[in-house]
């Protein structure tokens, strides 16, 4: 009712600064605590997920509010992307709110505080119960992407439920380069030895944008190397037809028109991996029916980030009844019955 209320507000301001606005509310908001398991319980890389439904990377790019996102009912909050340095990212306005087509532009450029802010918000929530995985990426003036990958899984890794290699973000030039096999091979290598002793799960998040043969290295590559989960998918550089007068902004497109472009890319990664890898589906999720479509198509877990700007705080839990309600009238006794099962 409060958000209701808020949103011609909030519509009317900079979408960034109605983003900030947003995550202080929450960072002084009472902590409800993680959700408890319940009927869609389901385990992804030996973790215990509560509920499938995660907040993806890029609402708390700087691990200010986790706890409070796992209060509105996620089963699990990705943070980040976080970089080695403290990046500002690209000039603004740089986010742009589509409402005619429930959809969103960013070309925000992996902008965020760096990882010692990061790491010492991490520390301070060390102990507490919930899932709470990391989105690692790179400095844009990196000369070594490699390295800062390095160096985050390894700062990261103690304070991470799993660590999630963000390779796909269209808005750092020359990042998606490294889903080409051999460069995605070293890549892996490199954050796998980086963990050191803490062997958290290591999640790859991949573009939309991906042709067939890219598709198949990525899964051989995530098979070869026990990854926990493929994330996918990102925001895509295509464009469909768009309503919203800001549609010919540049950057990564999500929400509403991503949905069957995301959805058919679970589909190809699933025919790709056999089902090896669990996959976590992203992209256009806004209700409970997108959600359970991408659990039947293959997917273990699903995230979502856009539909909370259109539907607001309350979209978790309504997409968490509705899924219950889905998943018995289907049959299923578990989430991890249903996957794959369409």
């Amino acid at each position: 009712m409060i958000f209701d209320l808020a949103r011609p507000l909030l519509f009317k301001i900079d979408p960034e600064l109605a983003h900030r606005l947003t995550v202080r509310a929450l960072a002084v908001s009472p902590r409800a605590g993680p959700p408890k398991k319940g009927p869609l319980a389901v385990e992804v890389a030996g973790l215990q997920f509560p509920n499938p439904l995660g907040m993806a990377a890029g609402f708390d790019k700087d691990a200010e509010v986790p706890d409070q996102l796992l209060g509105l009912g996620f089963g699990f909050a990705e943070v980040g992307s976080i970089t080695p340095r403290p990046q500002a990212g690209n000039p603004k306005p740089r986010l742009f709110r589509l409402v005619e087509d429930r959809a969103v532009i960013n070309r925000m450029g992996f902008n965020n505080r760096g990882a010692d802010v990061a790491e010492t918000r991490l520390a301070r929530r060390s102990g507490r119960s919930g899932i709470v995985g990391v989105n690692i990426g790179a400095n844009k003036d990196s000369e070594d992407r490699i390295a800062d990958y390095e160096i985050m899984a390894r700062t990261m890794a103690p304070y991470a439920s799993y660590l999630a290699v963000n390779i796909s973000s269209p808005n750092t030039p020359g990042l998606r380069a490294l889903q080409d096999e051999n460069a995605l091979s070293g890549l892996l290598d490199a954050v796998i030895d980086a963990r050191g002793a803490n062997t958290v799960p290591i999640f790859l998040k991949v573009a939309p944008d991906l042709e067939p043969a890219d598709i198949d290295a990525i899964s051989r590559i995530a098979i070869d190397k026990g990854l926990g989960a493929l994330i996918v998918s990102n925001t895509t550089i295509s464009r469909p037809i768009l309503k919203s007068r800001q549609a010919g902004e540049t950057g990564g497109l999500s929400g509403a028109p991503l949905r069957d472009l995301a959805q058919q890319r679970l589909r190809d990664f699933r025919r790709a991996t056999g089902g090896a890898v669990p996959l976590i589906g992203v992209g256009g999720i806004a209700d409970a029916a997108d959600a359970w479509a991408r659990i039947r198509a293959g997917a273990s877990l699903v995230q979502l980030y856009s539909a909370m700007v259109f539907e607001g705080p309350g979209l978790p839990r309504r997409i968490l009844k509705g899924m219950e309600q889905l998943m018995q009238r289907d049959g299923f006794a578990s989430i991890a019955e249903a996957v794959g099962s369409e």
